[in-house]
């Protein structure tokens, strides 16, 4: 193994602001309106320039196959054009930044809109939209993140070249990629996430397979290791970072400077593990996506596992995580499915929404869900649209969204 590099930083990019007017498709990025108050500096996220508001600012923004690029303004209804990427096979978020990842690198778009969560509050922020730049790398990266857009670092694994990259979250805050930390590993499927001031990354065993964990300090020394045989799907919530096992998962945390390694196996007998988790931002509850008709709910503050079963298989699955134990599901029939995670009932759903796209090669692996206190969304390439699903009110349809770009792509912002 290389030793890491640190700090490696990029050349700061130039800023690529949004410009032009005229009608929804092509108007200017939002800007904070000047009746809007500015931040205070009060450290919660705050950035010069940028107004502190009232709610949550979401988006949507969509890439289509070409890497063209749009965002929809959930709460105005104006629409933008954010320009060009390369064409990415998968697109992820933090909430802020959407990390559309190609078979050669990470191009990192910033809709300017973000949630500051600080536990029993929260603060909401709006700026401009913009392209920030590129991170190279062999192989289409798994992106990890953490719960905050502007504070620690965001990871990066490229599996072609087993290179492990943390960007610093407040540089590119600023519009600035600056790699606090570069090392390589052997070339394997697998992940760097953020924990404290360092990380956890996979190791891979004689076959090439992710099969360890290893926790890091910001310089890349190893600090604990545990097992995780089959190492996949990753996700932080306000307990700690979730690691995928195929024996059940790792939660891992900090006890001041000390990262903690804890596991959660799956009752006796689990054939089908999850390999991705997926759930409304911070939440305690996710779920995990099986091969099986039915979906692994991981309560990650009692640490334990419960089965959900579906009435159909699963494309998609998110946990809403609240009062009502909402879980919203995708099935193979095209329909958006809505389950009691508490009693484990089916309580509503949609008519097929997706059969064009599931139908489709091109699209069906494209299918994505995102969920919100209010709302989930559900993307329908094939057809061209979102789909804004009422997960509350028998899984009613709210709205059917059209953006500039077609959305092979999807994400929300603003959470």
């Amino acid at each position: 193994m290389n030793l890491p590099t640190k700090p490696v930083a990029l050349a700061t990019l130039a800023l690529l602001f949004l410009a032009g007017c005229g009608n929804p498709s092509t108007a200017q990025a939002p800007q904070p309106d000047a009746s809007e108050s500015a931040s205070t500096g009060d450290g919660h996220g705050t950035i010069t320039g940028v107004a502190e508001v009232a709610e949550p600012q979401l988006h949507l923004v969509a890439i289509d196959a070409e890497g063209e690029t749009s965002m929809l303004d959930l709460l105005n209804g104006t629409q933008s054009r954010l320009g060009k990427v390369r064409s990415p096979a998968e697109v992820s978020t933090d909430g802020r930044y959407v990390f559309a990842a190609s078979n050669t690198g990470v191009d990192i778009v910033d809709s300017g809109a973000w949630t500051w969560d600080h536990v029993d509050h929260f603060h909401y922020y709006r700026g401009a939209a913009r392209n920030i730049g590129r991170v190279d790398g062999e192989g289409t990266a798994t992106i990890a993140t953490g719960l905050l857009s502007t504070a620690g670092t965001t990871g990066m694994f490229f599996p072609n070249s087993g290179e492990a990259v943390l960007l610093d979250n407040p540089e590119l805050s600023g519009g600035t990629i600056t790699e606090t930390l570069r090392f390589k590993t052997e070339p394997h499927a697998g992940l760097i996430a953020p924990l404290g001031e360092g990380a956890v990354v996979t190791e891979p065993d004689n076959a090439g397979n992710a099969a360890r964990l290893r926790a890091i300090d910001i310089d890349g020394k190893e600090l604990a290791t545990t097992d995780c045989p089959a190492a996949a799907g990753t996700i932080t919530t306000r307990v700690g970072l979730v690691v995928g096992c195929s024996d059940g998962a790792v939660i891992a945390t900090m006890e001041g400077s000390t990262p903690v390694f804890e596991r959660v196996p799956y009752p006796r007998g689990v054939a089908a593990p999850a390999t991705e988790f997926d759930g409304r931002k911070s939440r305690p509850t996710i779920a995990g996506l099986s091969t099986d008709s039915g979906v692994w709910l991981l309560n990650t503050r009692q640490r334990t596992w419960e089965w959900l079963p579906t009435s159909t298989p699963v494309v998609a699955a998110a946990t809403v995580d609240d009062a009502d134990h909402h879980v919203v599901v995708i099935g193979a029939d095209g329909t958006v499915q809505v389950y009691d995670g508490s009693s484990k009932e089916q309580t509503a759903s949609t008519k097929p929404l997706l059969v064009g796209s599931l139908a489709d090669p091109a699209f069906a692996g494209n299918i994505q869900l995102t969920v919100d206190a209010q709302r989930a969304y559900v993307n329908a390439p094939a057809e061209g649209v979102v789909h804004e699903i009422d997960y509350a009110d028998d899984a009613r349809i709210a709205r059917t969204l059209e953006l500039p770009t077609k959305p092979v792509h999807f994400v929300e912002t603003g959470r």
